[in-house]
């Protein structure tokens, strides 16, 4: 549809050239004269050409718009151009006038030019569906007859048994039956923290695993998959997300109807007073052609491409300009936490020293430790240590050990970083206010072991990003509800909100339950979801706009309706404000475009006949093309802050 309109603009274009060296009216404008036997037919048929070639998209839409009981745009411009085609095709055949295909064909471009403006600022139509599908890979390890064999994805029946490597994604949603390892389910799932997976545990097709090798059953294949329903859930929030109404849409509306009621009241009245059938036809086809301005076709595509600049150029990408313009009526903000409001990351929020050894020398040692380990949690505890500029040691004899962590010798010390289930595992209970109030908090807490005996504890936790609280504070200045929606647990979402100052939160949150509460809050507000991960995916389709960090998966830049390029959510507060600015300067060039119909109109019907005064259509025409500058004008002045 882009390419088309983008053809027929300049093809009609090129054939306005002579039409327009061919009207009598431009010849006398410029005080030249270009007339030999046959002109006039040349002229129509150049012209009959732009009409039905560059006009087809609005005789298409003129019925489709009657058909639907909605006249809009599409029906004023096909109003007038077919009014100015037919009555000025009648004069090249002998009914006394003036032509007026100069108008048609010049009114055709603008609007040919208009709309292929706005499709080119607004297309770039979702690939969510198709970004969803490149999660799962495409092949699984199939174990059988004691071999493992490399099969397509299409081929695995529920029953089948897979093996997963460590560092591989999970090609199915199935049961472990054999093997330790921690999986990586966040972007499914919104979980920040890696989850355990042993002999029983259930795991996600597409979620990463960690440092052991599992087998798995094959529970569920094809449509009945989790990622299978995610894109389900994507595909049917898209298709029933509500539009907002055009505004040019509504003025075309109001001003087809002017068109055609002044247009017959005028011929009526003339007929009627002066009983000259030419004059009166020449008033209404006046009117007709004046009501439909050059610069209403251009006065919202215009804003549109120079607020889309604007925000392209400020690290905010408009994908769908609808919910774009919508953005002005947010009444709050539902922000996915992992990624979004935190930074996604693992890091030492707590040292415990459980012996006589220092704060420094136990993260010290543990970080030496997990320096060999490639887990998320053993790079927050190596970044912990970076932070602090602590030098770390040699490390040999590094072993992992799945599921529960590490094990080596550093400085000739026999030590381990493990998780809390290997100290139950050995019996050993830790009496600790500072640890229980870390995992009251959401943190995890991993314990530094000499010779099997616990020697320290380290607490880590998703950090709260430094913009995210001047990001709220934006937000809740202009008036918006701030809202947190996770699948994290709730201590976290509590330490989080209390930290933000956030409105609301919804904690343990699963990606259709996320769908389900945006609809909820939708009862309360008008909403704009900001996400990152496949989880956000579903609930950045259903509300009312979409905001995707750019820095996330390609499924939630996809989905959403606008990306934050700079991955800050401060971008949030400022996309807001430029859609409240954008909507201003679209108001403002509806009515510069409309107002000169108000004046236009009334002088083109003849009203002042009487004192002398009739608007001529040379005359109209520079009214057109003085209201289309102002307009083109006007949109240049919208800035951002």
């Amino acid at each position: 549809m882009l390419q088309d309109f983008k053809k027929r603009f300049f093809i009609s274009l090129a054939i306005t050239v002579p039409v327009l060296i061919l009207s009598p009216m431009i010849q006398t404008f410029f005080g030249f004269d270009l007339t030999f036997p046959g002109s006039f037919l040349l002229l129509f048929a150049l012209s009959s050409f732009v009409y039905f070639y560059g006009g087809w998209p609005f005789l298409k839409g003129l019925k489709k718009e009657l058909a639907e009981r909605v006249p809009g745009m599409m029906t004023l411009i096909a109003v007038a151009i077919s009014v100015a085609y037919f009555y000025s095709s009648a004069v090249v055949f002998g009914l006394p006038g003036k032509f007026f295909f100069w108008e048609l064909v010049t009114l055709i471009d603008i609007m040919l030019l208009g709309h292929w403006v706005e499709m080119r600022s607004v297309m770039g139509a979702s690939k969510a569906l198709e970004e969803l599908a490149k999660i799962m890979p495409s092949e699984a390890h199939l174990i059988k007859d004691g071999e493992v064999e490399d099969v397509e994805i299409e081929v695995l029946t529920k029953g089948d048994v897979v093996m997963v490597r460590p560092g591989e994604k999970v090609p199915v949603d199935g049961t472990v039956l054999e093997g330790k390892s921690s999986v990586n389910e966040s972007l499914l799932t919104g979980e920040s923290k890696p989850v355990s997976k042993e002999e029983g545990s259930e795991v996600i097709g597409g979620s990463m695993n960690g440092e052991g090798s599992l087998v798995v059953e094959v529970v569920k294949t094809g449509k009945e998959t989790y990622i299978s329903q995610v894109i389900d859930l994507v595909n049917t929030a898209q298709e029933s997300r509500s539009r907002t109404q055009d505004l040019a849409d509504r003025a075309a509306f109001f001003l087809t109807l002017t068109a055609l009621s002044v247009g017959a009241i005028t011929l009526a009245a003339w007929l009627h007073y002066s009983r000259d059938l030419v004059f009166a036809i020449e008033r209404a086809v006046t009117v007709m052609v004046i009501t439909c301005p050059h610069a209403l076709g251009l006065a919202i595509p215009l804003v549109v491409a120079v607020s889309t600049s604007l925000a392209a150029n400020s690290g905010l990408l408009v994908r769908e300009r609808q919910s774009f313009e919508r953005a002005r009526e947010i009444e709050a903000v539902v922000f996915d936490k992992t990624g979004t409001l935190t930074r996604g990351e693992f890091g030492v929020t707590d040292v415990i020293p459980l012996s006589e050894v220092s704060e420094e020398d136990v993260l010290r040692l543990a970080a030496s430790l997990e320096s060999r380990s490639e887990h998320s949690l053993a790079r927050g505890v190596v970044n912990g240590a970076k932070d602090r500029s602590i030098d770390l040691l040699e490390v040999e004899s590094f072993d992992s050990i799945p599921g529960t962590g590490v094990q080596g010798e550093v400085g000739g010390r026999s030590l381990k970083v493990t998780s809390p289930g290997y100290l139950e595992r050995l019996g050993i209970e830790i009496e600790d206010r500072r640890i229980q109030e870390a995992e009251e908090d959401g943190k995890t807490v991993v314990f530094l072991l000499e010779d099997e005996q616990p020697i320290g504890a380290l607490a880590l936790g998703d950090s709260v990003r430094a913009e995210s609280k001047e990001a709220v504070s934006r937000l809740k200045s202009m008036g918006l509800k701030c809202m947190m929606l996770t699948g994290d647990n709730r201590y976290v979402a509590e330490e989080v909100t209390r930290e933000l100052g956030l409105d609301e939160f919804f904690a343990e949150v699963l990606p259709d339950q996320k769908a389900e509460k945006i609809r909820e809050v939708q009862e309360r507000y008008i909403v704009a979801m900001v996400g990152d991960g496949v989880n956000d995916a579903p609930a950045l389709a259903q509300a009312d706009v979409g905001v995707a960090i750019g820095a996330g998966t390609d499924v939630a830049v996809e989905t959403a309706d606008i990306v934050l390029v700079r991955n800050d959510p401060r971008d949030v507060a400022s996309i807001i404000r430029l859609s409240k600015k954008t909507y201003s300067k679209m108001l403002q060039n509806l009515l510069w475009a409309t107002g000169y119909n108000a004046f236009a109109i009334p002088l083109a019907a003849g009203i002042l006949y009487g004192h002398g005064i009739l608007l001529s259509p040379a005359v109209g025409a520079v009214l057109m093309s003085m209201s289309t500058i102002i307009v083109a004008v006007n949109a240049k002045l919208l800035k951002m802050d």
